[in-house]
């Protein structure tokens, strides 16, 4: 992938992850596939993890099974869980609770007009 390529996909991310609405939450492997690119969750997960716009709720994306493993990117561990749960959401042993009903699935839910 060349330099002009990885960009655009970022690009694309951020706008994926900006659509994320308020009290929902979705995974890595969900946005990589939403990008066109299913195998590189791990990508989306290291682009989270750099995101510094504050206009990207980054803190909204985690693993395929609610937890919270970027946690670390959030300056300390505990950010990201108040973040969510600002929202609303539950967060429990560093894991979404109600991950079934929180998940947000952007091949599903985003409308493009």
């Amino acid at each position: 992938m060349t330099k002009e390529e990885k960009e655009k996909l970022r690009l694309g991310i951020y706008d994926i992850v900006k659509t994320i609405p308020r009290g929902r939450a979705t995974s890595y492997g969900a946005i990589a596939k939403a990008a066109g690119y299913s195998n590189m969750s791990r990508l989306v997960g290291k682009m989270m993890g750099e995101c510094s716009e504050k206009n990207i709720p980054a803190y909204r994306v985690v693993n395929s099974q609610g937890v919270l493993s970027g946690r670390e990117a959030f300056g300390d561990n505990e950010r990201m869980q108040r973040l969510l749960e600002d929202e609303g959401i539950v967060v429990k042993n560093n894991r979404i609770s109600n991950w079934k009903d929180i998940f947000w699935n952007p091949l599903e839910e985003i409308i493009l007009d």
